[in-house]
Parts: structure tokens; C-alpha cells; sequence
């Protein structure tokens, strides 16, 4: 048997957006519940150093700062719950989220459950993600001035990224499983023209070699897809620019997603499809994904429900 909890507003995923959401929705008077999801605190509690977000001139370590912005929306009445929503109703409030034996019903439901970097999937790259792995140069290129690093992927994003991480590397490989690029044609050629970056074809990153005790990354374990053929080659920092998948599988027969799947939002709003239904951060960026982006999303969003749910009762 279920237990049904009754609040005004819900909020899935505790990272920037949604934390920054319950703190504004909280200091409404809405008494926001803030269900965390399994990576409380979102994408930045993989990220050792965060030196790009305004407020910190020191730099914070991401888990450290999601436990700041925790604590300051628990402050004004936000509570959090460990759990992870398995189902979700939203034909009409309130809707409801099912946590375990749980279900959260919600006068405003705002989705902020984020978006997932695409990985190699192998051991190493997940225990040393945050020591010289990164799947954000924005974020992290900062940190490799005059190392060299290598990005992994083919597409605009990994073009991106490379350019991006010349600013600051002394040179950028762009390790890529064909023999072309799936990316742009302008973005390739950009690319090429940049005498920092160089490319590695038909080849594919088997392992990282490195450990978090020592400063990290040392080598990346390549081979050649036709010839199987296995070499290393020492570098600094591994960057995955291989995309991300937006963490909407809940919501695929409810609302309106776009051709990658990312939540479609109204206009300069934060409203989707369904009236009362918000989402920010991540889920629904696919340009940005910093952040100080989220985090503003995330205030939107809870005006946007405050709003909504005056005008159910004016």
C-alpha cells in the first residue's frame, strides 16, 4: 500500500536547478519537497574545483557548494528526500511521483533531474572522472594551461570542446572511432585550422591510465579499430565530448521533448506542455549546461509555478 503525501509543489533532482528552485519556491512560503534522485547534488558532485561560479573567488569544490546551496534552501522550509521518482503522472494536478512505497502528489511539479554525460563506459574513466577526466572543457579547461589533453568524439560538441581547450592546452588530440567527422563542415574546418589540434583516426580509448592518489591522469591505452593494434600515449587530461543524454525517460509519453530528447519549454518561460509541469537546468538546455545557467533556470521555474498556482485560485 502506498503512502500519498500531499504538497504544493515537488521537485525532482537536486542539482543547481533544483535546489535553486526549492530555495525560491521555499522562501514563497510553498514548502517545497525536493526529491534528490541517485546523484544528489547532480553533476557538480563529480567536480573536484569549481572556479567559474560567481560568489566563490577561491574556488569550491562542487560537493561542497551543493551542500551550500542544500543548506540554504532547507534554511527557508525546502525539504529534501533521498529517493529516486520510478513513475510519474501528469495528465492533471495533482500530480503525482512515485518514490519507492511513496507517491508525492503536486499542486506545480518542476523537473529538474538534469542530463548525463555519455561515456566510455570502462572502469578507469568513471575513478578518475574529476582527476583529469571531464566531459566539460568550459568547466574544467582551466585547470590543463600547457598539458596536453585529448578529446574524445567527432561530432560539433568535441569541435567545441577542442577549440575551446586551446585557450589554455599546449596541445589537443582528438581521438575519433572513423576515418571522418560527423561534425559541421564549418566546425571541421575551424578545427583543422587551429595548429594546436591534431587528429587520431579510427581509434578508440580501450583505458586511462592513471590514479587520483598521484595528480591523475598520466596515459590514455588507444587502438586502432582495423588493426587492433594497442599503444600508449601519455598525456595530462581526457575529455569526453561524445554527448549527453538528458534524464527524461520518465517523462517520454508525457511531454514534449525534442528530437534529443531534452524537456521543450515555453517561449522564455520555463513551462512545458502541460500546465503546472516546469522544468529547468539541464533537462531542458542542451546550449549551455553550466551551472550558474541551471541555477537561474531554476529560479524561473519556481516563479513560474508560484505564478501558475496563484492564478489557479484567483
Amino acid at each position: 500500500m502506498s503512502n500519498v503525501h500531499r504538497h504544493k509543489v515537488v521537485i525532482l533532482g537536486s542539482g543547481p536547478a533544483g535546489l535553486t528552485a526549492a530555495l525560491y519556491a521555499a522562501r514563497a512560503n510553498l514548502e517545497p519537497i525536493v526529491i534528490e534522485g541517485d546523484q544528489p547534488g547532480g553533476q557538480l558532485t563529480i567536480t573536484t574545483d569549481v572556479e567559474n561560479y560567481p560568489g566563490f573567488p577561491d574556488g569550491v569544490m562542487g560537493p561542497e557548494m551543493m551542500e551550500v546551496f542544500r543548506r540554504q534552501a532547507e534554511k527557508f522550509g525546502a525539504r529534501c528526500i533521498y529517493g529516486k521518482a520510478s513513475e510519474v503522472e501528469l495528465a492533471a494536478p495533482p500530480f503525482r511521483v512515485r518514490v519507492g512505497k511513496d507517491t508525492y502528489e503536486a499542486d506545480a511539479l518542476i523537473i529538474s533531474t538534469g542530463a548525463t554525460a555519455k561515456t566510455l563506459g570502462i572502469e578507469s574513466e568513471r575513478r578518475l572522472m574529476g582527476y583529469g577526466v571531464s566531459a566539460c572543457a568550459t568547466c574544467d579547461g582551466f585547470f590543463f594551461k600547457d598539458k596536453n589533453v585529448v578529446v574524445v568524439g567527432g561530432g560539433d560538441t568535441a569541435m567545441e570542446e577542442a577549440l575551446f581547450l586551446t585557450k589554455f592546452a599546449a596541445s589537443v588530440r582528438v581521438v575519433h572511432r572513423r576515418g571522418e567527422l560527423r561534425a559541421s563542415k564549418i566546425m571541421e574546418d575551424r578545427a583543422r585550422r587551429n595548429e594546436k589540434i591534431d587528429f587520431v583516426w579510427n581509434t578508440v580509448v580501450d583505458e586511462i591510465v592513471g590514479d587520483t592518489a598521484s595528480g591523475g591522469v598520466t596515459a590514455v591505452r588507444l587502438r586502432d579499430v582495423a588493426s587492433n593494434e594497442v599503444r600508449e600515449m601519455p598525456i595530462d587530461g581526457v575529455f569526453l565530448a561524445i554527448g549527453h543524454r538528458p534524464n527524461t525517460e520518465l517523462f517520454a509519453d508525457a511531454l514534449e521533448l525534442d528530437a534529443n530528447g531534452y524537456i521543450v519549454t515555453r517561449g522564455k518561460t520555463s513551462q512545458t506542455n502541460i500546465p503546472g509541469v516546469f522544468a529547468c537546468g539541464d533537462v531542458q538546455d542542451s546550449s549551455y549546461r553550466q551551472a550558474v545557467t541551471a541555477a537561474g533556470s531554476g529560479c524561473m521555474a519556481a516563479i513560474d509555478a508560484e505564478r501558475w498556482l496563484e492564478s489557479q485560485h484567483a
